[in-house]
């Protein structure tokens, strides 16, 4: 009896946790929260305690030698973060598989669209910042913040039909894709090739495995993380690539049970850490000359504020009146731009390239004012627009 009423006071307790939880947009809430928090520390009395917490090493130490020792910071952005990658994977896996990519034909319009609104930010960031270290962020205004972006689409209700979902939801992949790409490729060093083989031995037993049908999440959870991510974090290629190619490992049934149990985890942990230790910016010293105006700041406003619709409008409207892509009545041109300025929402996708291509604090600082600008802005122009009245403004 006592078991019971403990229980039943238990659940009483966690029912506001859970009806938060159930709403559309809690784990966009909590995100946001954790992003105020984090600019209230950073310009708070305890703003040299909240710096130097996430520098706190940890490892394993053997023998009096440490081993894998990182900073917090570091931990979280290679290590939490790779759970969130490990489920764009799986997303993306879901998507090539039963998803609107499994269908080139549906893909070619949004597909195209995601490529040109990559290729866009990245040239303007570049012809403002065309010299020196500070060229080397080209990649931070050229990704979109799922989460958010589907978010905000998802306030519109019925205002906006579920083909314009689709498309933001199938261009964001794709973009989360050539986020993945541009990491590997671009912002790796020092590579180990001795690591890297292990890793892709251990990547090739995963494929064995799935394709004999084997499906312990046990067995591909110890060799994605002790195996593949391991081996890929002391290779120098970021971990985080690891987790999706992993994840592409992962038998398709298992998957979508592993998604869904993950998700929450990614949404409502792993994402508001993630935004608590990175989004913290100082306001004391800046200045409007030197940090908001600067070339860093200006290259990733611009970038994702202009370059992301433009790339994504010009991509469309080639690809239709060429033919190649026939988009749904749904998709007009109005919704079209709304939709390119939702895709300017970098947030947290370009946050984290962005600590991956500055080392310079100053910098890191820059690229995040100019981060907070365009996806602020990018958001309240794409809401308005998509929620203005329905209109005949056909493509």
């Amino acid at each position: 009896m006592g078991r019971l009423l403990n229980e039943g006071l238990g659940y009483k307790l966690t029912a506001p946790w859970r009806r938060f939880v159930m709403k559309e947009n809690s784990s966009v809430i909590l995100l946001g929260l954790a992003v105020v928090v984090a600019m209230l520390l950073a310009n708070s009395q305890w703003s040299e305690q909240y710096e130097h917490f996430f520098e706190h090493e940890m490892g394993f130490v053997i023998n009096g030698k440490g081993y894998l020792y990182y900073s917090l910071h570091h931990w979280i952005n290679d290590g939490l973060m790779s759970m969130f990658f490990f489920v764009i994977g799986l997303e993306l896996k879901r998507e090539f598989i039963d998803g609107e990519l499994s269908d080139i034909r549906n893909a070619i319009l949004p597909v195209g669209a995601a490529i040109a609104g990559m290729i866009f930010p990245a040239i303007i960031y570049l012809i403002i910042n065309n010299g020196g270290v500070v060229a080397d962020g080209w990649g931070v205004p050229m990704a979109t913040d799922i989460a958010f972006s589907l978010a905000i689409l998802s306030m519109l209700g019925k205002k906006v039909p579920i083909q314009a979902k689709v498309f933001l939801t199938t261009l964001a992949i794709v973009d989360d894709l050539g986020a993945v790409l541009v990491i590997a490729l671009f912002y790796t060093s020092h590579i180990s090739v001795i690591n890297i083989i292990w890793g892709l031995a251990f990547l090739g037993v995963m494929y064995v495995a799935n394709k004999i049908g084997f499906k312990s999440a046990l067995f591909y959870g110890v060799l994605g993380i002790g195996g593949v991510w391991m081996a890929f974090l002391m290779s120098g290629i970021h971990a985080t690539i690891a987790a999706v190619l992993a994840a592409f490992m992962i038998p398709s049934g298992l998957a979508s049970r592993l998604e869904h149990v993950l998700n929450p985890i990614v949404s409502f942990a792993i994402m508001p850490i993630f935004a608590l230790a990175n989004a913290g910016i100082s306001f004391e010293g800046m200045s409007l000359t030197s940090d908001v105006f600067s070339g860093v700041a200006a290259g990733v406003a611009l970038g994702l504020l202009i370059g992301k619709p433009l790339g994504i409008g010009f991509a469309s409207l080639l690809l239709i009146k060429s033919g190649f892509a026939k988009p749904s009545p749904a998709i007009t041109t109005r919704r079209l731009i709304g939709l390119g300025f939702l895709a300017s929402i970098g947030f947290t996708m370009s946050m984290f390239i962005s600590t991956l291509a500055f080392t310079a604090p100053e910098h890191l600082m820059q690229a995040k004012v100019g981060i907070f600008i365009a996806s602020i802005t990018g958001g309240v122009i794409g809401y308005s627009l998509l929620n203005m009245k329905s209109r005949n403004d056909v493509l």
